[in-house]
């Protein structure tokens, strides 16, 4: 059973609709899609390629403007990016600056706090460093080291910000086949460790019920929820085990058969 089948919400978006362009020209992307993330889960969000998803999740991190309906954020509505939601790139190679350091990209996300001495952003950042592996990395820069690497360092940096609810716009989609299953390990240990609320948009099947409490499948463009998958799945994950678990086989059966047009 998931412990946080009855936490409160964290981010609520109500009848979010979105329409890019006017008159003949306007596409429809997304249309009443209303959506709870409860505090502290790892929500999924998967449908077919093209339906919207990135879109929704920049509308939630307030990186975009709906044509109509609501984000609330711990009840504020949601009208600009707010502190406490940060939001991780798929392109990790253009989300860092290829002129600082690694340490110094991680450092980033704290040195303009008020009272925040350039030193200080450094040492905190070092333990960031170090939970996702990278200490001794912290004087390269980032052409130095390998994608999977790179997006070591984005995930370290959107730590170091201490985010409350974490948004991730297909993270591991750029990266090998085995470098993604250890950063799928990363993530879910850290989000484990750290408490905050994940949101993962994903094409992929398998990584979305590996890692998620619960997935929200959208339809084709103009998008709207059409299932909320509880995964049910025990924790922590074992890449090697989880897979074979009849629940974990009965979903990606379910999911797939949606994703593929077989489905409701």
């Amino acid at each position: 059973m998931n412990a946080r089948v009855n936490s409160p919400a964290d981010l609520t978006l109500s009848g979010i609709g979105k329409t890019f362009g006017s008159g003949s020209a306007q596409t429809e992307a997304l249309a009443e899609i209303e959506l709870e993330v409860r505090e502290g889960e790892f929500l999924a969000v998967v449908g077919p390629s093209g339906c919207g998803k990135s879109t929704l999740l920049q509308i939630a991190a307030g990186l975009a403007r709906p044509t109509r309906g609501t984000v609330r954020f711990h009840g504020e509505e949601v009208t600009q990016p707010p502190p406490g939601i940060v939001y991780l790139f798929q392109q990790y190679g253009k989300s860092l600056f290829p002129w600082r350091t690694v340490l110094d990209n991680v450092a980033f996300a704290v040195e303009h706090r008020p009272g925040m001495s350039r030193a200080r952003a450094r040492d905190s950042s070092r333990t960031y460093l170090d939970m996702v592996g990278l200490a001794a990395f912290a004087g390269h820069f980032p052409a130095q080291l390998s994608g999977g690497m790179q997006q070591r360092v984005t995930i370290a940096r959107a730590l170091a910000a201490q985010p409350r609810v974490l948004l991730m716009d297909e993270p591991f989609s750029s990266v090998d086949a085995l470098t993604r299953l250890e950063l799928h390990a990363l993530v879910q240990n850290l989000w484990q460790k750290h408490g905050f609320t994940a949101v993962l948009v994903t094409h992929d099947a398998d990584e979305a019920i590996f890692l998620a409490d619960r997935i929200a499948v959208l339809s084709a463009r103009p998008a709207r929820v059409v299932r909320m998958l509880e995964t049910g799945l025990p924790r922590p994950r074992d890449r090697l085990e989880t897979p074979q678990i009849p629940r974990y086989l009965d979903l990606r059966h379910e999911l797939l058969a949606m994703l593929l047009g077989h489905g409701a």
